[in-house]
């Protein structure tokens, strides 16, 4: 497909812009500060898409694109390139994560126990018209629990590998420093696990569900029980120069184990990201499960799913359509006027 670059009128794509910037009016660290404490998840989202973890940067990023997620996407992303990697972080076990909600579908009694944590998968979904009258929605105070649940938790997978019940993918002891980056390198088909699981980690949350979704009702080969999904806080484990190892902080993380019966055993597959998004894990999740001898073309083709859930890139070439394609259209519009004329040529009679 070809199209031209807009040429011309550098006044009017100049206003375009001020036009836009006006309506969303003047961005201050207030503004970003009141999104950031606002919107957590939505946050959470961004944060994910881009595969960086700074909340301020992403409630600027919201704020400097009015909401528009692929947009708010596409600035962070751009300005991560910008800045230099200063470390490699050590691998985050599961057991080692600081635990806010844990719970399985799988199960009703998990070890550690299931974890509700902060949900509203349980509540009533009603508006709470009564703040546009003046009303603020003011949150009950929580009850601490008699005997809180302890914060780090086990696999439920390592748990099942022990009851050989499934079986667990075998260790990868390749050094942090030498885990192949997806945002460095080529993406080659059949990708490398860890190019898998990057792209499913910042893949749009829309698309994930899409082609998650379609997995679910049966355009997939496996159905999908969560055997746990989890939130929590994750520390960032960095060595120093003098050879110490310490915490460079947290960051919330989400994952999620699915698993379906293949066998005499249980397949399984996983996902995870940055920030708490239940929605995607789940989705991704059931792709990695269904991606094994999925068809050419098929929903759950790891080709398919990983370019498909690109948000970035998908949503470029999509709007790329805005621009001008007057030479191929006009030379369609040629195409079919010639057309129209050999065919009205060849009825008229004869003389």
């Amino acid at each position: 497909m070809a199209y031209v670059a807009t040429r011309g009128g550098e006044r009017a794509i100049e206003q375009a812009e001020r036009l836009f910037r006006a309506e969303m009016g003047e961005i201050t660290d207030a503004r970003v500060a009141e999104i950031k404490a606002a919107m957590p998840y939505l946050i959470d989202r961004v944060m994910g898409e881009a595969s960086l973890y700074d909340e301020d940067l992403a409630a600027l990023a919201l704020a400097q694109t009015g909401g528009e997620l692929f947009e708010a996407v596409l600035v962070l992303r751009a300005w991560r390139t910008t800045q230099p990697r200063l470390q490699v972080a050590d691998p985050i076990a599961q057991d080692a994560l600081f635990t806010h909600r844990r719970i399985s579908a799988a199960f009703k009694d998990i070890p550690g126990g299931q974890v509700l944590g902060p949900t509203l998968d349980y509540s009533h979904r009603i508006l709470a018209t009564d703040v546009l009258n003046g009303l603020p929605l003011k949150p009950a105070e929580v009850e601490p629990a008699a005997q809180p649940a302890p914060a780090y938790q086990p696999s439920v997978a390592a748990w099942q590998a022990e009851n050989d019940l499934v079986d667990l993918p075998p260790i990868d002891d390749t050094a942090p420093e030498d885990i192949p980056d997806v945002t460095r390198e080529p993406l080659l088909f059949p990708a490398k696990r860890a190019h898998t699981l990057q792209s499913l980690a910042r893949a749009e949350t829309g698309g994930a569900l899409a082609l998650g979704y379609a997995a679910m009702r049966g355009y997939g080969q496996a159905h999908p029980t969560v055997n746990e999904l989890r939130l929590a806080e994750a520390d960032i484990m960095v060595r120093h120069p003098n050879g110490t190892t310490f915490s460079a902080g947290r960051v919330k993380v989400s994952q999620a184990e699915v698993v379906s019966k293949k066998g005499e055993k249980l397949e399984l597959g996983f996902a995870a990201t940055l920030g708490w998004n239940e929605v995607k894990c789940i989705s991704a999740a059931t792709l990695d499960l269904n991606s094994a001898g999925a068809e050419k073309g098929s929903a759950t083709e790891e080709e398919f799913f990983i370019y498909h859930t690109e948000g970035v890139e998908s949503s470029g070439f999509c709007i790329h359509f805005k621009l001008p394609h007057y030479v191929t259209f006009q030379s369609s519009l040629d195409a079919m006027r010639d057309a129209k004329a050999k065919a009205a040529s060849r009825k008229e009679p004869a003389e």
